[in-house]
């Protein structure tokens, strides 16, 4: 039986917290009530804001609206309460069936009324008089100015949803003000019968503040039990508190006051369990739905928590048990000098502020939108695709009737994989879907921490990551540069010695705040970072080496363990059900990029709008995430699967991120994606018909030399997707919208988009390289298969056969490049320094491919890309002709703590890197430059030219 139904036989109703027009006219809300037992809906500021600035629902309205009225409030209300009346009809056969106990929908008074009674008064009463419908309840915040408001409402027979409550005192006051309206209302000889009021009591927020003030105090007790007791308050005082406050309420309700009222009639307040989203990913995703579970009550519960209960809740009455550990655990939290009267106000203060503050941003995003309605308005996204967009089309088509875009939201796994193992891997990596709003909770949190980090004359930040970890950071880091009066950001995801020790001479160390980022926590590479890091700090700062750094990981992992020990500054929590690839826009995208100084507030925000543009009410064909998904994917079908990435110079490291996030996600089972990054661009008669371009726009930074090139491919007849970006800060939109578009990619090709098979196997050979130098004291020596001019050519026995009889390195090259055909891809893999040099040289070598050969290139540095392209490579089509690049290292360095260097594990991932594509035959060899990288680029170079015929 469906939970959410089954909640109602413990006398709990559930109701949605969450409302928007493409809710209500796509039939999903009238499904939701007719399966899941939905018994009302409520609904805030921040709720209309995302949906009327993130979607086009209301464009239409909004035209006719903004043409007659002027105030944005007016617009604001007219649209809202339109949703509202729809919604409350409904819900009305709910209202009617419960004899008006349920049925019911909220709209909340602006909260820059919160301390203003009479101001609270006239606008409940306007906007009930505007709805229009019996079974609508008006939101009225329990501030000390808001109790005599609700009094008063009450005793003029409007029905009142409380909200903002967070403490005991304040529930009480609240309940006795519903008593003294009704009593009121019964004196003016007033109807009692049908007046409902439900105590809207906040949760979750509770913990996520008691619980940063125990981590707090945890850091600073050396006392074991004292510890053990603030550690077993982790996660207990706000499911504490509310029972606390429950028992208050069959107090209050038990009363003879109430039980006269009762006798003509009236209904009992129930309380509301409000904020009942997880927002800590330590606990359950349902937490706060399955242990207050209990007979006249009310949880209106968030979309993600909403599906989540409904898939596996656990329905019990929950509510009246263990109520002597609820009482316990708030007295040991005063013992703890944690005051819950202190903590209940300043949630009640902020709370106000964020309501506020969503209210004006609501108000601006009105406004900005009615401009582009009313006055020209250029597209975000636009297609050129020719003929092929007539399977892209049918696609969406197809979408609509499968119910795609809900399922999706859903999370539905078998949209991807019918594999239950690939089903369970699946379910427990959608979290991304809803990170932005989440993230939003920890706004106060993460900005406290780069306030601090700052005001402690931090001068740089040098992160140390891989992959997922470290690729959405250097976004940011090239994007937005030196931010003044916060940190410089640096990123190091290499382990060639020469590049460590370029970023410790770069920056001032004991002026450095290190942050250690692994989702794992286990990744060797961020682990050996640390090593050498952490090494290198406490010959500088002794026993407080620990001060200068973070760490960003999944709870318990291997590095939290080590930063609790080390005694790091903070650690910031990932998100278990989020991948790497998908985590842009978690912890290990957004504490790095608001400590170097980013806007964090307004890039979630953006990630927020683009959310609700991609949400699950709006149709496939107008959805944007879903529109490119289905492009990639039925392009790549048709064989354009080489993505080919155009940037405007600001935003040119997005590609780098797009590269990953793509390559790791469809390059398996044989198939995939290749997406191309960082290839100059060409005349049109350079490309094959293998190529998809997509042209992301900085409009204030648009090169008008690319607009050219871009247009005249699309004028030859090449497939061109164009984004423009308005806003550098609009990258919070990009992250959100690319993760969708590859999800949905991932689904039309049949695959698993949150797996990574094939990267382990190569973690796997490099392992087994290093246990093998541990045991000899050096790495294996391989037979080459040519040395010529100080460079040796390293190949398997099956490459080694079909390039036999080239005996020079041109002839080699030659042979090795010969064996490309039509819609391969060459992929330049180089284990080396990237310095401008080097990085110059090997652009020229692959662009010489490119043009002389007519196929699709990728260059990409090792062991970064292992995180990335990597898995493609192995696990994806057999079209990558590869030339992995080696050299030998002129000065190595050591790990502390190792018996193998920097330049060993370099060498030991480069031979598991070629290991893993032997295994799996791929056309692949190793150039060996030896120690003088610029002199062996250079031959390499010259190589390539006279084997592609570039020079005669």
């Amino acid at each position: 039986m469906n939970p959410l139904i089954q909640l109602q036989e413990f006398g709990q109703s559930p109701w949605y917290d969450y409302i928007r027009r493409g809710l209500i006219t796509s039939g999903e809300l009238k499904t939701m009530i007719e399966n899941d037992g939905l018994l009302g809906i409520t609904s805030n500021p921040s709720i209309f804001e995302k949906a009327i600035g993130g979607s086009t629902d209301y464009n239409d309205s909004l035209k006719q609206v903004a043409a007659d009225v002027t105030g944005i409030k007016e617009i604001y209300e007219t649209l809202a309460i339109r949703d509202i009346q729809d919604a409350a009809d409904l819900m009305r056969p709910a209202y009617e069936q419960t004899k008006t106990r349920d049925g019911y929908v909220s709209l909340e008074v602006s909260p820059d009324l919160a301390h203003n009674t009479e101001g609270t008064i006239e606008e409940a009463l306007r906007l009930h008089k505007m709805v229009g419908r019996d079974n609508v309840l008006i939101k009225v915040p329990a501030t000390p100015e808001g109790l005599p408001a609700i009094e008063n409402l009450l005793s003029r027979g409007i029905n009142i949803n409380i909200t903002l409550l967070f403490s005991v005192d304040a529930y009480e006051k609240v309940a006795w003000a519903y008593i003294s309206g009704l009593e009121k209302l019964a004196a003016k000889n007033g109807d009692i019968r049908n007046i409902a009021s439900v105590a809207s009591f906040f949760v979750s927020r509770i913990d996520s503040l008691v619980d940063s003030m125990l981590e707090t105090k945890l850091k600073e007790t050396t006392d074991p039990r004292r510890k053990a007791i603030l550690q077993s308050l982790l996660g207990k005082v706000a499911i504490a508190n509310a029972k606390i406050a429950y028992l208050k309420f069959q107090e209050i309700f038990a009363n003879a006051r109430f039980q006269a009222l009762k006798k003509k009639g009236a209904k009992v307040q129930r309380v509301l369990w409000a904020s009942t989203g997880t927002k800590n990913p330590r606990y359950p995703d349902t937490y706060y739905i399955d242990n207050l579970i209990g007979p006249d009550t009310v949880n209106t519960i968030p979309a993600a928590t909403f599906n989540a209960f409904r898939d596996h809740g656990k329905v019990y009455s929950s509510l009246l048990t263990n109520l002597d550990e609820a009482k316990e655990t708030m007295d040991h939290l005063a013992d703890c000098g944690i005051d819950i009267n202190q903590v209940t106000q300043k949630l009640l203060v902020d709370a106000v502020r964020l309501f506020a503050d969503a209210f004006d941003q609501l108000m601006s995003t009105i406004s900005q939108k009615r401009k582009e309605l009313l006055g020209p308005k250029l597209d975000q996204q636009s297609y050129a695709l020719g003929k092929l967009d007539a399977a892209v089309q049918a696609k969406l088509k197809e979408f609509r009737q499968q119910g795609f875009v809900r399922r999706l939201w859903a999370k539905d796994p078998g949209l991807w994989q019918k594999d239950p193992a690939h089903q369970k891997i699946i379910r427990n990596s959608l979290g991304w879907l809803y990170i932005a709003e989440q993230q939003v909770h920890q706004l106060a949190r993460i900005k406290d921490l780069a306030e601090s980090v700052r005001a402690a004359g931090f001068k740089h930040a040098l992160l140390l990551g891989m992959g997922g970890s470290s690729l959405c950071p250097e976004v940011f880091r090239r994007t937005f540069g030196v931010v003044s009066g916060y940190p410089e950001l640096h990123v190091l995801d290499s382990t060639v010695p020469a590049q460590v020790r370029s970023f410790d001479k770069k920056v001032d160390l004991a002026k450095t705040l290190c942050i250690v980022s692994s989702k794992s926590g286990s990744t060797t590479e961020p682990i050996v970072f640390y090593q050498y890091f952490f090494d290198r700090m406490r010959k500088i700062k002794g026993d407080k080496a620990g001060e200068n750094f973070i760490a960003i990981t999944d709870p318990g992992s291997l590095l939290e363990n080590l930063a609790r020990e080390s005694k790091f500054r903070d650690i910031l929590p990932g998100v278990p059900d989020i991948g790497g690839r998908y985590s842009a826009l978690s912890n290990f995208g957004i504490v790095p990029a608001a400590i170097m100084g980013v806007n964090i507030e307004h890039l979630l925000y953006r990630a927020e709008r683009m959310r609700h543009s991609c949400d699950s009410v709006v149709p496939p064909e107008d959805n944007p995430g879903v529109v490119l998904g289905a492009t990639l994917g039925e392009l790549a079908k048709q064989g354009r699967d080489k993505v080919t990435f155009v940037t405007s110079p600001a935003i040119s490291d997005l590609g780098a991120w797009l590269e990953q996030l793509i390559a790791e996600s469809t390059g398996k089972e044989g198939k995939g994606i290749i997406p191309i990054d960082d290839e100059p661009l060409a005349p049109p008669e350079v490309y094959g018909n293998d190529r998809l371009f997509v042209y992301i726009r900085y409009t204030a930074g648009a090169d008008t030399a690319q607009d050219k090139k871009v247009l005249a491919l699309e004028k030859a007849g090449h497939p061109v997707a164009r984004i423009e970006l308005a806003d550098l800060i609009n990258l919070g939109e990009e992250f959100f919208l690319w993760e969708m578009a590859t999800a949905v990619a991932g689904s039309i090709l049949g695959i698993d988009a949150f797996d990574q098979p094939n990267v382990q196997e190569s973690k796997d050979y490099t392992k087994a390289f290093l246990e093998e130098f541990k045991k000899a004291g050096r790495l294996a020596e391989e037979k080459p298969i040519l040395v010529a001019e100080g460079i040796r050519i390293y190949g398997d026995d099956a490459n080694q056969k079909a390039l036999k009889g080239a005996s020079s390195l041109k002839a080699m090259l030659a042979a090795h490049l010969g064996r490309i055909q039509a819609g391969d891809y060459v992929a330049l893999t180089a284990y080396l320094e990237r310095t401008e040099a080097s990085h110059k040289a090997l652009q020229t070598i692959r662009q010489r491919i490119r043009d002389k050969k007519r196929v699709a290139t990728t260059l990409g540095y090792g062991p970064r890309f292992l995180h990335s392209t990597g898995q493609l490579h192995k696990g994806g089509p057999n079209s990558g002709v590869f030339l992995q690049i080696t050299t030998d290292d002129a000065e190595d360095l050591s790990i502390p703590g190792e018996p193998y260097t920097f330049g060993v594990l370099k060498a030991a991932q480069a031979l598991g890197d070629f290991l893993s594509l032997s295994k799996r035959n791929r056309r692949a060899i190793r150039v060996h430059l030896g120690p003088d990288v610029a002199a062996g680029l250079k031959l390499l170079q010259q190589a390539v030219d006279e084997a592609t015929g570039a020079v005669q």
